[in-house]
């Protein structure tokens, strides 16, 4: 292929509306029940409706899906499943030519047990320095190295017919990367000039702080700092280098950095490291006025310092879906199950949802918006013999798994499967045609018509600062530029502020003109 016009920067990515594409189960081009490249590109026009500025594609490249593709064998392939990098290559381009970047997945902590480096050093090549091989403990090797525990549960350790151990801070087919060896740190660069020589306008990082190992692999001991594998000084070396090649291109990068300590997370996004980086706090928070505004400005404030905009989202493919959620009753959010408590009212949740919608995009800086949010899709029961996540299983089955919110969307009520394609390597639930897109496009008041509108309203806040305004108790309103954002998360109807023009409403407002409860406004000043 010839070398494309690099990505530009012109700063879009700091108030982009950004589509998360989580391609297996966005739509089936080819009829055999799995998303596919072929789906996404005949539904750009549907994206270019709804007005993203950009998608963000859950990882696409050759995997054995032992972790919904989290597992990559390799990265400069497009798994067979979803099409060939062909496909992707026209996929880029055509979503260009409709005014929409295109922003990839990249795992630099692990990659497949059956990329060729594992393999490689399964067989005692030099490859097995660039993973993390270690003897055991105990009388005869038989006890783990150490006493870290995966991600998914259970030991982070596996041991092999040889004897040693090596490391997975998720699954066991998801070896852990050596980031001390140069040979780790020069792929994933070459990598990056990969797809980025392809079109690609940034690449968002999976688990972008846990690559470093202290090399000593000790204990974890709680409260040990700094922590053996989180947030090591070492990691910003790795995305200054990586920041260096995306500026030849105009590139951007999103990190999914999890960080308690605001003033640590803030250095992942000083001016020669990270672009942005995902905030959590927002999304985990109950649907309570105070925490919300508590999280709103704390996530403003910690990156104020370094310039960097906020990012802002509701829900993604780790995480329950917004609707479900918010109908849920609040006994704070559960990082187990990904939820908070039960049980769920979804029509509560939906209104929620609707008015969570609106406040999420009136907030300074960018908003990512999974797939299916835009329908109001809830979280789907998936029945114990159809979940793939390997959470589930590595639980003992305490952990219901992310299926729930991965279940392929319904395009066309009256077609089978709700028009995704064939029939869906996850179930459809019953009802599940009641959400179809067509179905909503036609109907003023449907969540699709509410996400189209504001998104194509949200120019009225412009770029500038957020402003607090008076409000009661439950009652969130802020300012910027000439437009004003008000949610009422209290249990009565609430007077509006004075304004000009009412721009667009989550739901009706009372006889007497109030906002009722769960219910956001935009309003013209």
């Amino acid at each position: 292929m010839g070398q494309p016009t690099p990505a530009t920067d012109d700063g879009w990515w700091r108030s982009a509306v950004i589509y998360q594409v989580y391609v297996r189960s966005f739509a089936d081009g080819d009829g055999d029940g799995t998303g596919d490249l072929a789906g996404v590109r005949a539904r750009l026009p549907y994206l270019a409706e709804l007005g993203v500025d950009a998608l963000w594609f859950n990882p696409w490249y050759r995997s054995p899906m032992k972790d919904g593709g989290y597992d990559v064998a390799d990265y400069r392939a497009i798994d067979p499943a979803f099409g060939t990098l062909a496909e992707a290559e026209k996929l880029i381009a055509e979503a260009r030519e409709l005014g929409i970047r295109t922003i990839v997945d990249i795992v630099p902590n692990h990659v497949s047990d059956q990329h060729p480096w594992f393999r490689a050093a399964l067989a005692g090549g030099p490859e097995r320095e660039l993973f993390h091989f270690r003897p055991g403990r105990g009388d005869h090797g038989e006890l783990p190295p150490n006493d870290w525990t995966s991600e998914f549960g259970g030991p982070a350790w596996t041991r092999l017919p040889d004897g040693d151990w090596y490391l997975h801070l998720f699954a066991p087919e998801q070896p852990d990367l050596n980031w001390a060896h140069p040979a780790v740190r020069q792929e994933h660069e070459d990598i990056l000039r990969f797809w980025f020589d392809r079109g690609v306008a940034g690449v968002r990082i999976d688990s972008a702080a846990l690559l470093a190992k202290d090399p000593g692999l000790p204990d974890f001991t709680e409260g040990r700092d700094p922590h053996p594998y989180v947030d090591r000084d070492e990691l910003h070396d790795v995305y200054r280098a990586w920041r260096a090649v995306a500026d030849e291109y105009g590139a951007v990068f999103v990190g999914e950095v999890w960080l308690p300590d605001t003033e640590r997370f803030a250095r992942y996004l000083r001016p020669d490291e990270l672009h942005t980086a995902f905030n959590f706090s927002f999304m985990t928070c109950p649907w309570d006025a105070a925490r919300l505004r508590r999280s709103i400005d704390d996530t403003l404030a910690e990156h104020a310092p370094v310039g960097a905009p906020a990012t802002w989202v509701l829900c993604n493919h780790d995480v329950t879906r917004t609707v479900t959620r918010y109908g849920r009753a609040d006994t704070g959010f559960d990082f187990a199950t990904k939820a908070f408590g039960t049980p769920t009212d979804l029509a509560l949740g939906t209104r929620r949802a609707r008015a969570a919608g609106l406040l999420s995009l009136a907030l300074p800086g960018a908003v990512y918006v999974y797939q299916g949010e835009e329908l109001g899709l809830p979280e789907a029961d998936i029945p114990l013999d159809r979940i793939e996540d390997p959470m589930h299983a590595r639980s003992g089955g305490t952990d219901p798994g992310r299926d729930g919110c991965r279940v392929p969307l319904p395009w066309a009520a009256d077609e089978p499967h709700a028009g995704f394609g064939g029939e869906p390597w996850l179930p459809q639930p019953d009802g599940w045609a009641a959400y179809a897109a067509d179905r909503q496009a036609e109907d003023p008041a449907s969540m699709l018509s509410l996400y189209r509108a504001a998104i194509r309203s949200r120019p009225e806040f412009g770029d500038g600062p957020l402003t607090w305004l008076p409000a009661p108790d439950g009652v969130l309103a802020f300012a910027r530029a000439g437009a004003l954002c008000v949610v009422n998360l209290a249990d009565t109807p609430v007077d509006l502020p004075a304004h000009s023009a009412l721009l667009l409403a989550s739901g009706p407002l009372d006889t007497a003109g109030r906002l009722p409860a769960d219910t956001a406004v935009w309003l013209r000043s």
